[in-house]
C-alpha cells in the first residue's frame, strides 16, 4: 500500500482510479455527497455531462438496492460454500492452461432453492491493494453502531454533518477526488491536499468512488478515533484529535489503528491468515502510526465477507445495505466491471492491484505489468435485470502482463456460464 524506492527497485502501488463514482446518484438529499446532486442533475438533463452516458445498470435508485440473502440470516457461511460439482467443473473449465495464480470463488444465488458454488486456489493468498479498503468500511460502520446502538438515523446524521480535515494523512497519494460546488456547479478534480474539509460520508465515498488512498486514511483516523473517543467522538475537535496522536504512544495507536478494521472481520469469521490489513493506505499516516501484522487477502476471505454482507450481518442489516449502496457503481467500469455482458446489469465492485518492478536487470516492466509483484484483484456483487444474481472474487497475480483483459473476459465467461 506505500511506495518505496530501493536500489532499482520500484514498488508502485496503484490503489486508486480516478474513472469510478459509487452510490446511487439520487442519494445527495440522504448523504450530503455533493458528487451525487451532479449525476442526479445529468440524469435530469439539467446538466450537460462530460463523458460518457452512464449504463442502464448504474441507474438503480437508493431506494432500489436491496440485500439478496436476508431470507438465509439464520444460514451460516458454511452453508453457502459447499461446492455444486457441475458447476465446479463447468467453471474450473474456464481456467484451463491458466496458471495457479488465477484465485477465484463464485456463488450463484440466483435461485436461493439451489445456490451454487465454486472455487479455484481459493485460500491463496495475495496483496489485497484497494480491496482492503472494504474492511475501512465495515470498521467505520462498526464504530458507528457501538456509538449510536440505538439509533440509525444518529448514524447517518453523523456521517452527513460531521466534517474533518485531511491533514498530512490524505498526502503522497496521486490520484484525484471530484470536487463539485454546488452553486456554480463546476467540477474539478484534484488531489488531495492537507486543507481538505469534507464530511465523513465524502470522505468514505472519496475511498471508494475513487479509491483515493489518502480518504481511506483519513476514514481509518476516524475509525480509530471512534474508538478511542467513544461516545465524545461527535463533538471531538481538530485540536483535540491532533493532541491526542500528538500525545499518544505509536504503538498504542498502531495496535488499536490495527484492531478497528480487522477485529470485525474477526466477528465474521474471517480468519488473520483469509483476511486482514496491516498499513495504511498512505505515507503521511505513518507520522503516527505504524505497520502491523502485513496485508493479505484470499478469495475465500472476500467471498466469506459479500455472503454476510448480503446477509445483513455486517455490523447489522441497515449498516450492511448501507456499505452495498457505497459500493454501488454508477459510472465507468473498469476490469472485470467492464465486460459488455455485464452493461444492463447493477454492479457492487471493489478493484485494487499492486505491481513491484524490478528493473536493476533490464527486464521490461510497466504500470500494471510487475515482474516481481503484480496483483490485481476483483470483488464482485453482479444483478442483472431478469434476477440472475451472483457473486464473484477473483484475485491473479500474473508477471509482466495487465491482467485487467483477463479479468474482463472471465467476467464475460463466467456469466455465459451462471447464465446457461
Amino acid at each position: 500500500m506505500k511506495k518505496v524506492l530501493l536500489l532499482g527497485i520500484v514498488i508502485c502501488s496503484c490503489l486508486a482510479f480516478t474513472t469510478l463514482t459509487f452510490y446511487p446518484i439520487d442519494g445527495y438529499e440522504q448523504t450530503g455527497i455533493k458528487r451525487l446532486l451532479r449525476l442526479e442533475l445529468i440524469k435530469k438533463g439539467e446538466l450537460k455531462a462530460s463523458s460518457s452516458p452512464l449504463p442502464e445498470g448504474a441507474m438503480k435508485s437508493w431506494s432500489e438496492i436491496n440485500l439478496n440473502l436476508t431470507t438465509k440470516s439464520s444460514d451460516s457461511v458454511g452453508a453457502f460454500l459447499q461446492v455444486d460439482e457441475a458447476f465446479q467443473k463447468e467453471i474450473g473449465g474456464l481456467f484451463r492452461g491458466l496458471d495457479k495464480s488465477y484465485s477465484l470463488a463464485v456463488l450463484d444465488i440466483s435461485d436461493l432453492d439451489s445456490i451454487r458454488y465454486a472455487k479455484r486456489n481459493e485460500t491463496a493468498g495475495y496483496q489485497p491493494g484497494s480491496v482492503g479498503k472494504l474492511a475501512v468500511l465495515a470498521g467505520l460502520f462498526k464504530q458507528l453502531a457501538l456509538i449510536y446502538p440505538d439509533s440509525w438515523e444518529k448514524r447517518t446524521e453523523l456521517l452527513k454533518n460531521k466534517t474533518v480535515k485531511a491533514g498530512v494523512w490524505g498526502l503522497t497519494d496521486e490520484h484525484t477526488i471530484p470536487i463539485y460546488n454546488v452553486e456554480k456547479q463546476t467540477l474539478v478534480k484534484r488531489q488531495v491536499i492537507a486543507s481538505d474539509v469534507f464530511s465523513l460520508y465524502e470522505w468514505a465515498d472519496h475511498m471508494l468512488s475513487v479509491s483515493n488512498n489518502g480518504a481511506a486514511s483519513i476514514v481509518w483516523r476516524e475509525v480509530l478515533l471512534m474508538a478511542a473517543f467513544c461516545d465524545e467522538y461527535p463533538n471531538l475537535t481538530e485540536e483535540q484529535a491532533d493532541f491526542y496522536f500528538k500525545n499518544t504512544p505509536k504503538k498504542v495507536l498502531t495496535d488499536l489503528g490495527n484492531d478497528v478494521v480487522n477485529l470485525p472481520l474477526r466477528d465474521l469469521g474471517i480468519r488473520s491468515d483469509e483476511w486482514r490489513l496491516g498499513s495504511f493506505f498512505t505515507r503521511g499516516a505513518n507520522t503516527y502510526v505504524g505497520d502491523k501484522g502485513g496485508s493479505i487477502g484470499t478469495p475465500i476471505g472476500l467471498m466469506k465477507f459479500l455472503i454476510q454482507l448480503e446477509q445483513g450481518k455486517v455490523v447489522d442489516e441497515k449498516s450492511s445495505l448501507e456499505m452495498k449502496r457505497l459500493m454501488y457503481m454508477t459510472d465507468r467500469r473498469i476490469r472485470y466491471a467492464q465486460s459488455p455482458v455485464l452493461k444492463d446489469a447493477a454492479v457492487y465492485f471493489k478493484s485494487g492491484s499492486l505491481y513491484k518492478c524490478d528493473r536493476s536487470n533490464g527486464q521490461v516492466c510497466g504500470k500494471y505489468m510487475g515482474n516481481v509483484q503484480n496483483f490485481m484483484n476483483s470483488v464482485i456483487i453482479v444483478e442483472h435485470p431478469d434476477n440472475c444474481t451472483y457473486m464473484v472474487v477473483l484475485m491473479t497475480n500474473v508477471l509482466r502482463k495487465n491482467s485487467a483483459s483477463d479479468h474482463m473476459y472471465l467476467a464475460s465467461a463466467i456469466d455465459k456460464v451462471i447464465r446457461k
